[in-house]
C-alpha cells in the first residue's frame, strides 16, 4: 500500500521502518527541518516528503504526533480525500501536552482528535511501547503473539489497518467504535501491558474510564521517582501491577 506518515519519533519512525521492510511504499514528513528529515528517512529506508506532498497519492495516512500538535494539522487534513484512511496513534499526557480542557473533562482522546481534524480516524498503534513495537513482533500464527487494539467507526477501514498491523508482526483486537477507544488509552489494563488476543479482549473490558486519567498520572509520577530511566521490563511490569484483574501475572 501507499502510506504517508506524519511524525517520525519513537512510534512513527518504527512504524515507517517496519512497514517499508514488508514491501509497503512509505513516505514520511516531520517538522524538524528538511535536512534532518532526509537523514532520518534514509535511516528508516523510506522516502522524505514535504508537508503538502505527504497527503497526495497515499491510501493510508498515519498521524503520529504529540496530542498538543494535532490542531496544527487541521488545515492540512482538511485537504485529505474522504477515501483515505487516517490513523491516530496519539496518547494524551498532560505533563507533555499541557492541559487540554476537553480531554481534562473526560472526552475520549481520539474522538477529540477526530473532531479537531474534522474527519473520521482509526485509533491504532497506541497501546504498545516503542520497544514492544520494534522488537516484539512475531510471524502470524506464532504462540503468544502480542496484540494491538484497533477502534473506529468504519469497519472496512479497521480491517485494512489490521492487515498493516499483522504485517509488522502483531495480532489485532477490534476494540469497538471510536468512542470505545478510551479502553486502550493510558491508565487502562490494555495499555502497554503486552497481551495476546485473548488477554487483550479481557483487558479491554476491565478498564474504568473515570479512573484512567488518575492511573496515567500516577504511573508517570512513579517513573519520575526512578534514579535512572526505567527499563522496558520495568515499564511493562508497573503498568500490569495497576490492575489486579489484568490477565497477565505480575
Amino acid at each position: 500500500m501507499k502510506i504517508g506518515i506524519i511524525g517520525i519519533g519513537a512510534i512513527g519512525g518504527i512504524i515507517a521502518k517496519k512497514l517499508a521492510a514488508t514491501g509497503h511504499e512509505v513516505k514520511v514528513y516531520s517538522s524538524g527541518g528538511q535536512q534532518k528529515l532526509e537523514e532520518r528517512a534514509r535511516e528508516l529506508g523510506v522516502m522524505p516528503s514535504t508537508k503538502d506532498q505527504i497527503i497526495t497519492d497515499v491510501e493510508v495516512l498515519i498521524v503520529s504526533v504529540p496530542t498538543i500538535a494535532v490542531p496544527e494539522l487541521s488545515d492540512l487534513i482538511a485537504k485529505v480525500s474522504d477515501k483515505m484512511i487516517v490513523i491516530d496513534t496519539s496518547n494524551y499526557y498532560p505533563f507533555r501536552d499541557g492541559e487540554i480542557e476537553d480531554l481534562k473533562n473526560g472526552k475520549v482522546e481520539s474522538v477529540w482528535v477526530s473532531e479537531t481534524m474534522g474527519r473520521p480516524v482509526i485509533k491504532a498503534f497506541n497501546n504498545l511501547l516503542a520497544h514492544s513495537l520494534e522488537y516484539g513482533g512475531k510471524p502470524e500464527g506464532t504462540k503468544d503473539r502480542i496484540a494491538m487494539a484497533v477502534s473506529g467507526d468504519d469497519q472496512q477501514a479497521k480491517e485494512i489497518v489490521s492487515t498493516l498491523i499483522n504485517d509488522v508482526g502483531f495480532d489485532t483486537v477490534d476494540a469497538g467504535t471510536l468512542a470505545d477507544s478510551w479502553r486502550h488509552q493510558p491508565g487502562t489494563p490494555a495499555y502497554c501491558t503486552e497481551l495476546t488476543v485473548a488477554e487483550l479482549m479481557q483487558a479491554l473490558t476491565g478498564g474504568e474510564k473515570q479512573e484512567a486519567a488518575h492511573l496515567r498520572d500516577y504511573v508517570i509520577g512513579k517513573f519520575m521517582e526512578f534514579s535512572t530511566p526505567p527499563t522496558h521490563e520495568e515499564v511493562v511490569a508497573l503498568n500490569r501491577s495497576l490492575f489486579p484483574k489484568n490477565p497477565k501475572e505480575h
